[in-house]
């Protein structure tokens, strides 16, 4: 019970990912045999679920149980972090309403990767927490991992607007949260990030970027590119009809983004309720457990940071 693709991104899927469509169904159930041989796995098996990991790991079934593990796992483990419940928590609503982070309309040159534009600076630090914005955007991405097949078969580049981003969105952002985001980001989640651009830079940046230079792995080093306020050589590599109307663009207009998905997070309410009821118990974990500590382990990697 999957969504068929179109032609194009059937052959991105084919020659990219590794499908085969005459064996897709075969593989899914293999994951949930394997899910339901688990004693401390609560996951979902819905087709279209399973399907974004096989994706996502390029139908190396090993790797696809291993992120639906610590999937489930982390958001039992964080879920200050990574699992929202109550869409109409009046916090939650507001930074929905924010449009902190926005799923363009159209893809990348039309029919490539989905184009994600978080805007960090607009939020009040001293009303919310990083922990509170995470959560939304965990909620985000798991309606993505379920609907947006540009996203789960061509990947997503990301742009993240640091205009107004100051010192105080800094220091929410430590070290044990962003090992935490980290390891989630590159261990846990099925998309596939293709780069992550940041524009309209602050000075406060280079601290942050050395902060967790040495948390981060060298594939999301080199994702990551720099730009100031001018961003002629951004538009070199996303060009500039794919932004939102407010950045001079073609791609939508902020407020009608953020009301469609406004909408997006009413429709799957009753979904994310549901959550409680998925994760694991490590307790009964078959073989050794896991060791947290040295999972997200920091010491001695930011002994050397100062910030003025």
């Amino acid at each position: 019970m999957v969504r068929p693709l179109p032609p194009g991104l059937q052959k991105v899927a084919i020659e990219e990912l590794n499908e085969d469509p005459a064996r897709v169904s075969d593989d899914i159930q293999a994951l949930k045999t394997w899910i339901n041989q688990q004693p401390h796995l609560r996951a979902r098996t819905d087709d279209q679920f399973l399907l974004a990991f096989l994706r996502g790991c390029k139908y190396s079934l090993e790797k696809a149980k291993s992120k639906i593990d610590k999937y489930f796992m982390l958001r039992s483990k964080f879920p200050e972090l990574f699992s929202l419940r109550d869409v109409d928590d009046p916090k939650i609503q507001e930074i929905i309403k924010l449009g902190i982070g926005l799923v363009l309309p159209t893809p990348l040159n039309e029919d490539g990767p989905r184009i994600m534009l978080i805007r960090n600076g607009i939020y009040d630090p001293e009303k919310y927490s990083f922990g509170d914005i995470m959560r939304v955007f965990q909620a985000w991405n798991e309606i993505i991992m379920w609907e947006d097949d540009y996203a789960i078969i061509n990947g997503f580049v990301h742009i993240a607007d640091l205009k107004n981003w100051k010192k105080e969105h800094f220091f929410q952002l430590t070290p044990s949260l962003m090992k935490k985001m980290t390891v989630y980001s590159e261990e846990a989640m099925p998309l596939r990030p293709k780069s992550s651009n940041f524009i309209n830079v602050p000075s406060i940046f280079e601290t942050f970027f050395n902060m967790v230079k040495p948390i981060m792995t060298e594939k999301q080093l080199n994702r990551m590119v720099a730009y100031g306020s001018n961003l002629d050589k951004f538009y070199e590599k996303i060009p500039q009809k794919y932004l939102p109307k407010e950045y001079g663009g073609e791609n939508g207009s902020i407020p009608e983004i953020i009301a469609e998905w406004e909408r997006k997070f009413q429709e799957y309410s009753d979904y994310f309720k549901e959550d409680t009821k998925y994760g694991t118990d490590e307790r009964l974990r078959p073989g050794k457990p896991i060791d947290f500590d040295n999972l997200f382990g920091m010491e001695g990697s930011f002994r050397k940071l100062n910030v003025d």
